[in-house]
């Protein structure tokens, strides 16, 4: 079977390093009040990837978190991908400049087409697209708004721009430890050419084994993010059935 890649999450707010349960800013679990720290912790394990989302920047957005982020990129030689609160293409070249490996474009994805081709164009391989979908429709602003656009709709267009990959989150599972809408994420991998990582709920080394087993499919990696900080997965575990 293909290895897959696993994103260890990073989720700002305040400055901290938190876990949310389902999105709602108010069920923040703290886990880290050194982010930088849990950064070299995680390259340190074994991991080749961060997943960094700026949480407050996400609802306010702009960067919010940017001091943590930046403490972050100091502290790895890994890439790190971000996102949270970026909406324009001052930001993106901005954070790409400072460092940042990928940019992950969520609302704006969803509202302006067009920066996200734009963005694209400028910086090939370096633009991902986050979906994050509640019933199979695309919310926004921090999950706060839900539009009227299915997810497969949204990825679909952006099929021809060049997008590195697509995060595809189902916001009823993240950070609830109930598994992986593997069904939904294959579904969209398999109609998509772009690679597709998943996102929610991931709960034990199961649901690694359970993407990797669909890596064929398209589903490139998996974000893991409350099991990994609760200690329900160990790192070496991870790994070792992520890359098989």
């Amino acid at each position: 079977m293909t290895p897959i890649t696993l994103y260890p999450a990073i989720d700002l707010k305040g400055g901290a390093c938190v876990r949310l349960r389902r999105g709602e800013m108010a069920e923040a679990t703290v886990y880290a009040n050194d982010p930088a720290a849990q950064a070299r912790a995680w390259q340190d394990a074994g991991f080749t990837w961060l997943h960094v989302v700026d949480l407050d920047g996400a609802f306010a957005g702009r960067s919010v978190n940017a001091e943590a982020v930046r403490e972050i990129l100091a502290a790895v030689t890994i890439p790190v991908q971000l996102g949270g609160g970026i909406r324009d293409l001052a930001s993106i070249e901005r954070w790409l400049a400072a460092g940042v490996a990928r940019v992950i474009l969520g609302s704006a994805a969803a509202k302006e087409p067009g920066l996200v081709r734009e963005a694209c164009r400028h910086f090939p391989g370096r633009i991902v697209v986050g979906i994050d979908a509640r019933d199979g429709f695309v919310a926004t602003e921090g999950w706060a708004e839900t539009s009227s656009m299915r997810a497969l709709d949204l990825a679909l267009a952006y099929e021809d721009a060049g997008v590195a990959a697509i995060v595809f989150t189902d916001i009823a599972r993240d950070g609830m430890l109930a598994g992986l809408n593997l069904e939904a994420t294959e579904d969209l991998a398999r109609a998509l050419t772009t690679p597709v990582i998943a996102s929610g709920g991931v709960a034990g080394v199961e649901d690694i084994a359970a993407v990797r087993a669909r890596a064929e499919a398209g589903i490139e990696g998996v974000i893991v993010g409350r099991a990994l900080y609760d200690g329900r997965i160990s790192p070496a575990q991870a790994l070792a059935v992520a890359r098989g």
